[in-house]
């Protein structure tokens, strides 16, 4: 947000610098990030100048251009072809020179135009970015002095201009009004001279006459709802004062009628919106519940389906506008509009910001009303709104001020005790300090008791309810940094679980980025056409968004392998090939029992998911390695063996064929086994689905039953063995459907606690292989903790393995 230093020395009076009121509004809690001295208009009209039309010829080669030659104060006349329908010899305009940059960076150079050489530029007003209008070139006075910079002429003057942010429960100080009250309590608390001067009402009148009458059908929506009709207004640009006023805060002026709403929001806070009174058919405003699928065209031009609970001002033949969210675009003001309405209200903040979610919009008055208005404000906001309209654009007040308001919102009654706040501050500032803090922030006090009093909150404070609430405030006017920090901190240290989630998370992102890996980060939404050829993440487990931003982002994401591809897709698309990355994040399903409107009908995990693709770069000491599966697969299986996670104790199966063209999966047995990771080579189809072309290995593990089986593991001791080991291969024929898992739960089986590992070093198909089979070449280890192993106990046990891979796998050996 922008606060204009100038504007908010309108309502405080004070000496404080532009620094010191950002230093001021930073120390309150208003956080500033940054100050600058601003140009009313972007590059100050450098070169730009006053000058005089000598003369205005029709242009030879056109109807609608003219040649003029101008002075603009220099030693000769400089011709200008000017297409403007109201230029004319005598006249004091405005005038580009050569080199003079206008808003929106564009540049004056010399040119030729039909033939004809041009000099420079006569402006108009949304040219110099001063006014809307574009209806011909500015006409100066008379009196106007050729020669004079366009910037003193104009009286532009280059103004502080704060921009800060707010918190989304400080929605009182998004305004300059607001800003001013809360610096006016710092000063007032410090003792600094200051005051608070607010724009005064009182000379509004309610007229004779009939004003549009209001009919609120929906009091929940709509507790207050102000009305004030003017007749005789004449819809014209701005008074310089208010275009400089908006111009300040980086907006443009449109019109008197529509920069004064602007003016007011911007000033007090309080969102307005003035219809066209002529455009209320039946003369009657209605504040009322949308019918569902009900249309509306907005100020931007876009057909909008209205829901139930919608509020809506209305006319008798339909919406006029979104309540509180945005304007229609058959009701709003106009150049030909002659009476207007004006509506002040306070609308119910979850409704609104319901609506304004629901139809993707954001404005200045959905981000005020949603946060919480000013119920008094609205009548306040609306008469200040007339009194500018009458002075700007004429016309007459019609008829009395139609409110209704059937239940008022009263101030937030709240019992303090003064011993306990300053034990919350953890310092003794005084009842006077916290008495007079709470007079600057305009705080009632209803009752006073020695140590303590009954206080009402200023109803712009919408989150102050509490005691505490009164102590925050308190605080940040009295200065966080004015408590000292106590000698002494006591604090209780609380034991994390073992082994620590977060560490062990993190432990595994380390290993993966020392080995190559590159971590990303996704967003959670996805598309749902992603689900809709899947068998493994059908689009009917997907946990669908109620009020998506887009199409885009309509579900919450089944699986982390999806995004993984986008990852891979964007990267080869700007020729990086060779990728290696890693992700940590949630994954999120329907189950299939519940309605599937309640939370427990979710359920949500994390996963790590792994990728690899591409060729590496050459280097010099070694050739380059193509990415595949058996690099990835050891990848994951390192990972495990660093927890103690044994492999070939997990039960293997295929990998889904929808994702994987092969792979496998690891689950952990038990009366319902558990996935823990699936692994493979992304099937070709779905990768081409996002553009993706070379092979792609990618790994799913499940971070909730890795972590269970982390947990569930005890590091113990143990001696290393005394007695050598002994190593064995042997060369075995085997059908091609014998997964190497079999042969080695099968051989360790049958050699009992001798057999200390098997390992797979060659698998050859070829020539001398009879078809449908392989040979296997595998090297066993064996060792007996207990004794030296004697070339009969080896014998014995490698015959009855092989007896055992002869009779359960039918292996030959070779």
């Amino acid at each position: 947000m922008k606060l204009s230093y100038n504007w908010l020395k309108e309502y405080l009076k004070c000496d404080l610098s532009p620094e010191q009121v950002a230093e001021a509004m930073t120390s309150i809690g208003i956080e500033v990030d940054s100050l600058e001295m601003q140009e009313v208009v972007p590059g100050g009209l450098k070169n730009v100048v006053v000058a005089k039309v000598l003369t205005c010829e029709p242009h030879p080669d056109s109807d609608h251009l003219h040649v003029t030659t101008v002075d603009d104060g220099g030693n000769e006349p400089v011709q200008v072809v000017c297409g403007a329908a109201n230029v004319a010899a005598g006249q004091k305009v405005l005038f580009a020179q050569i080199g003079a940059v206008l808003p929106g960076d564009f540049k004056i150079k010399k040119s030729k135009i039909r033939g004809v050489e041009s000099f420079g530029m006569i402006c108009a007003e949304d040219e110099l970015g001063i006014g809307a209008s574009h209806e011909g070139i500015m006409v100066l006075p008379e009196d106007a002095k050729i020669g004079t910079p366009a910037k003193e002429y104009l009286g532009l003057k280059d103004e502080a201009v704060i921009e800060y942010e707010i918190t989304a429960n400080r929605i009182d100080a998004a305004s300059h009004i607001g800003v001013a009250r809360d610096l006016y309590a710092y000063l007032y608390s410090k003792g600094i001279p200051a005051k608070l001067e607010l724009p005064s009402v009182e000379a509004f009148k309610e007229a004779d006459g009939d004003s549009i009458p209001v009919e609120v059908q929906d009091s929940d929506g709509a507790p207050r709802y102000c009305g004030i009709t003017i007749k005789g207004v004449k819809v014209a640009p701005s008074p310089q004062w208010l275009q400089e006023r908006l111009l300040s805060i980086g907006l443009k002026p449109i019109s008197n009628i529509v920069d004064i709403s602007n003016f007011v929001l911007f000033e007090t806070g309080q969102p307005l919106h003035t219809f066209d009174a002529g455009k209320i058919s039946g003369g009657k405003v209605i504040v009322r519940r949308a019918k569902e699928g009900e249309p509306i065209k907005t100020l931007d031009g876009v057909e909008r389906k209205l829901a139930a609970c919608d509020v809506v001002i209305a006319n008798v033949d339909g919406p006029m506008c979104i309540a509180g969210v945005f304007g229609g675009e058959d009701s709003g003001v106009s150049d030909s509009t002659v009476d207007v309405f004006i509506e002040g209200a306070y609308f119910d903040p979850v409704s609104i910001r319901r609506t304004a979610k629901s139809q993707t919009l954001s404005t200045d008055a959905s981000f005020r009303f949603e946060r919480g208005a000013d119920p008094e404000a609205a009548l306040y906001a609306a008469k200040r709104a007339a009194l500018l309209i009458l002075e700007t654009a004429g016309g007459k007040v019609v008829g009395k001020v139609r409110e209704v308001y059937p239940n008022k919102i009263g101030r937030a009654q709240i019992e303090l005790d003064y011993n306990r706040i300053q034990h919350f501050i953890g310092k003794e500032i005084g009842a006077d300090t916290i008495e007079k803090i709470l007079i600057g922030l305009n705080y009632q006090f209803l009752a006073k008791r020695r140590s303590g009093a009954l206080v009402a909150a200023p109803t712009y404070m919408v989150d102050v309810t509490r005691e505490c609430d009164v102590v925050e405030e308190i605080l940040r006017i009295y200065g966080y940094n004015n408590i000292e920090l106590p000698e002494n901190l006591r604090m209780s240290v609380n034991p994390s679980a073992q082994p620590d989630p977060e560490a062990t998370r993190n432990n595994i992102s380390n290993w993966l980025a020392a080995n190559g890996f590159v971590e990303t980060m996704n967003n959670s939404l996805t598309k749902e056409d992603y689900y809709t050829q899947l068998e493994t993440f059908p689009a009917q487990k997907c946990v669908h968004i109620v009020n998506p931003l887009s199409s885009d982002l309509n579900v919450m994401r089944q699986t982390l392998l999806l995004n993984g591809l986008e990852v891979v897709a964007y990267n080869l698309n700007r020729q990086a090939t060779s990728l290696k990355f890693f992700e940590y994040g949630s994954v999120y399903q329907r189950l299939p029992e519940g309605d599937g409107k309640t939370l427990a009908s979710y359920e949500e995990h994390r996963c790590f998911s792994l990728f690899i693709s591409g060729t590496p770069d050459k280097v010099w000491r070694s050739a380059a390695q193509k990415s595949s599966f058996f690099q990835l697969k050891g990848y994951v299986e390192n990972l495990l063996s660093r927890y103690r996670v044994d492999v070939n104790g997990l039960i293997a199966g295929a990998a889904p064929a929808d994702l994987f063209s092969e792979g496998i999966t690891w689950s952990v047995p038990g009366r319902e086994p558990q996935l823990l990771a699936t692994l493979g080579t992304m099937n070709p189809a779905l990768c081409k689905r996002f553009g993706v072309k070379q092979p792609v290995f990618a790994a799913e593990i499940n971070w909730e039953v890795l972590f269970a089986l982390i947990k569930r593991d005890k590091f113990a001791f143990k001696e290393l063995p005394k007695f050598p080991e002994v190593r064995r291969d042997l060369a075995l024929l085997l059908d091609e459907n014998v997964a190497y898992a079999d042969v080695r739960k099968c051989a360790l089986k049958a050699g009992k606690h001798l057999i200390k590992s098997v390992s797979l070093f060659d698998v050859y198909r070829g020539e001398k292989i009879p078809a449908g089979k392989k040979q296997y070449a595998l090297n066993f280890v064996l060792q007996d903790l207990e004794r030296t192993l004697t070339d009969e106990v080896v014998e014995k046990t490698m015959e009855r393995v092989l007896n055992a891979l002869q009779s359960e796998l039918g292996a030959a050996l070779r």
